[in-house]
Formats: C-alpha cells, structure tokens, sequence
C-alpha cells in the first residue's frame, strides 16, 4: 500500500529520475503533445474552457502546459517542492499561474467555491483511499457550484484477489511471469481504490460521480479508472455512467503512430 510518505520518497530528486521532466510517461503515445490532444483532451473538453482551474500533482508541467491554455487563472499543488519550485520557474512569465507544496492532501491554500475544474492524471494512482478521501472532502468546499473534477486513479481494488495471488509468487518467477505476460503487474497502484469505492467516497463527501472509466494499464486487466465528479445540484449532476475500456494503452499505441505520421518531424 503506497503510503503519503512512500510516495514522497518514491518521487524526490534523489529517489526518481527526473531529468525527462515526467515526460517518459507519455511514451506509449508518443509524447505529451500526442497523449493530451490525442487522448486526455476529447475526455474533458465538454469542461473546458475553465475560469480556474486546479490541477493536483502536476509534477514538472506534463499536462500544466496545455491547462494554461483552456482556462484563465490555474492553481498546482504537489507535495514535492522540487515540482513547485520547477513549474514556478517554467511558467514565470504567466502571471495567472500559481503553485503550492502541501503535505499530501492538503488543499488549505485553495479558497471556498473558487474552482471550475480540478484536473489529476498519472499521479493519484498511487495513492489509497484514505488520502483520495481528504481530497474529495476538500474538493466538496473548493468547487465552484458547477464545478467538474477529472481523476485519474487507481481501480486494483477490483482485482483485489487475484494481486494477492500474485503476490504471493517467489520474486524472482513473478518477475519473469510478468516478463512474459503471463500475469499482469500492479504497477504501484493503490490496492484499497476501485471505481466503486471512489464513487462511494464521492458521495460520502457530498459529490456525484456522473462518469468512470476503467482502463487498462499495461496491463489486460483495467486495473486504473478515469473519474468524472460534480457537486450535488450542479448542471452536470445525472446517474453515473461506467464503461470498462480493456484496450486504453491500444489507443495510445494508434495515436503514437498517428503522430508519427502527421508531425513534421
């Protein structure tokens, strides 16, 4: 179970390479150019633009760099100060840009009702239900009436059983089964989140989920999830749409070659 503390030591300068600036996660599509606009983008363009938006674990500007874009002022927070420090120093000529280091969960320096749409991808994966739940008790404050969240997280909880099965095998024969593809990896997913408990924390912080997706990660089984959420009464508010998509990383290879074909370089 990746703790906040595990967390903090997984990602720090000394611990995490990061002279790619995260931008190896997006490999599989090719680069973050491709993955927003090819795979990001379409899922939240019905909430864009945003008057402010919130984006939490931005890390070294992945996606920041394309927020700026959709919305008129943008709010980062990251528990790694090296990641703030960063995307101060990246975007010192947008005034309209600000960013904070918090403990974990923390969003204290996010006023009541001030944002439009609160965006997280690649980064709450790793982290359990526990701390998704502090989130989300906050976010219930911070959003704006009509307010949208996208998050990205984990769903390990749905294969709860069969990981611990997994798990159970030697080291050195499950590395080489997951080699292999003979078993999937958890790739430090959170093991206490699926789609059905994010919902549930949803409505016990009094917001709605109005969409989930669950994908895979390399990966046949879906084992992470794409989750839409609103305030209770917003424009947005209906019953919760859940679709389970097993062929997520198959999209990102087609838009890799896409890319390739139809960038100049």
């Amino acid at each position: 179970m990746p703790t906040i503390a595990e967390n903090q030591q997984m990602w720090s300068e000394q611990q995490y390479d990061w002279s790619h600036k995260g931008d190896g996660w997006s490999r599989v599509w090719g680069s973050p150019v491709a993955q927003w606009y090819g795979s990001l983008y379409p899922r939240v363009r019905a909430f864009l633009p945003a008057h402010v938006a919130l984006e939490i674990a931005p890390g070294y500007g992945r996606w920041t760099q394309f927020l700026k874009e959709s919305c008129e002022r943008l709010i980062g927070v990251d528990m790694q100060e090296h990641c703030v420090m960063h995307c101060r120093e990246r975007f010192q000529d947008s005034p309209s840009m600000s960013f904070f280091a918090n403990d974990g969960s923390s969003l204290a320096m996010i006023e009541d009702e001030s944002i439009d749409f609160v965006f997280s991808f690649d980064s709450l994966v790793h982290v359990e239900a526990d701390c998704l739940e502090v989130y989300l008790r906050q976010l219930a404050h911070k959003l704006t009436s009509n307010g949208v969240g996208f998050i990205h997280h984990s769903n390990l909880g749905e294969f709860g059983k069969t990981f611990r099965v997994f798990g159970a095998i030697p080291n050195l024969p499950r590395q080489a089964l997951i080699k292999y593809h003979l078993i999937d990896y958890d790739h430090w997913r959170a093991r206490s989140v699926s789609a059905a408990v994010f919902e549930e924390l949803c409505q016990n912080a009094g917001l709605v989920c109005i969409g989930q997706e669950t994908v895979n990660w390399g990966s046949t089984r879906t084992i992470d999830c794409l989750s839409l959420f609103t305030r209770r009464g917003s424009v947005w508010e209906r019953p919760n749409r859940v679709m389970k998509n097993p062929f997520f990383m198959q999209e990102g290879g087609r838009i890799r070659r896409l890319a390739e074909l139809y960038t100049p370089r």
